[in-house]
């Protein structure tokens, strides 16, 4: 299959396996905080190791630290203008509170996976391999996300269709990220490659440090986010060797 077709799925997967799980039965906590703090793990691997060299190799050190920048900036403005609820922070609450937290969380969630499903592009300009990594460790980040609008809202509402399917549309804006960073980047010289994919890697540190790594870690009293972590950046290290 072709790798355009691929990370659409992956786009999409995310959100919609996440849906699913709200709406059955909530898995553990222990287990999400695991899967985030994995997923932390890969990004910030794909990051330093990956990326931010890549962008080196493509415009320059200089070019690179403004790439990070931006992308760093892009998540904390997103995050200001319209609170990103974590996570960890999506508790359970009683009646009609529920339901304006939901879609609440649902407004901020689609609003930040935009530039999320813009940097899936990567694979376009850069090897195939690093794409896909880039694409997974995202939709890893998504389940979770979206296990958390899901499940309030069909505690709220007592619908589980409608919940599955308001919740699965978050992937929408991942969609159209991705669509429209696949056609840009086929435009644009290679220092500016260089500066958005310094972006992204900014972007993916941001999230790790800000969402995953504080939520997953300080949120159980068990040590295995810590080596789940770990086994992020060891997986990357591995799947880099294949």
């Amino acid at each position: 299959m072709d790798i355009f077709w691929i990370i659409i799925i992956l786009a999409a997967l995310g959100p919609i396996i996440g849906s699913f799980i709200g709406i059955i039965k909530k898995p553990s906590n222990v287990f999400m905080y695991n899967m985030l703090s994995f997923a932390a793990g890969v990004m910030l691997a794909i990051s330093f190791l990956e990326l931010i060299p890549e962008s080196i190799h493509l415009s320059s050190a200089w070019y690179t630290i403004l790439g990070v920048i931006l992308g760093s900036v892009t998540m904390y403005s997103l995050d200001k203008l319209i609170p990103h609820i974590h996570p960890g922070l999506c508790l359970p609450e009683q009646g009609t509170r529920l339901k304006k937290t939901s879609i609440y969380l649902l407004i901020g969630i689609s609003m930040h996976n935009f530039p999320e499903g813009m940097a899936m592009a990567i694979g376009v300009v850069t090897e195939v391999k690093l794409g896909l990594l880039v694409a997974l460790a995202i939709m890893i980040h998504d389940i979770p996300e979206a296990v958390c609008t899901s499940a309030p809202y069909f505690y709220s509402t007592g619908k589980r269709i409608k919940s599955f399917l308001v919740s699965s549309s978050t992937a929408i804006p991942t969609i159209l990220g991705f669509l429209f960073a696949h056609f840009l980047y086929q435009y644009i010289s290679s220092t500016v490659v260089g500066i958005i994919i310094a972006a992204t890697a900014g972007l993916m540190i941001y999230i790790s440090a800000d969402e995953l790594i504080p939520v997953s870690c300080k949120q159980t009293t068990t040590h295995s986010t810590i080596f789940s972590l770990i086994m992020g950046i060891l997986a990357v290290i591995l799947l880099g060797m294949l």
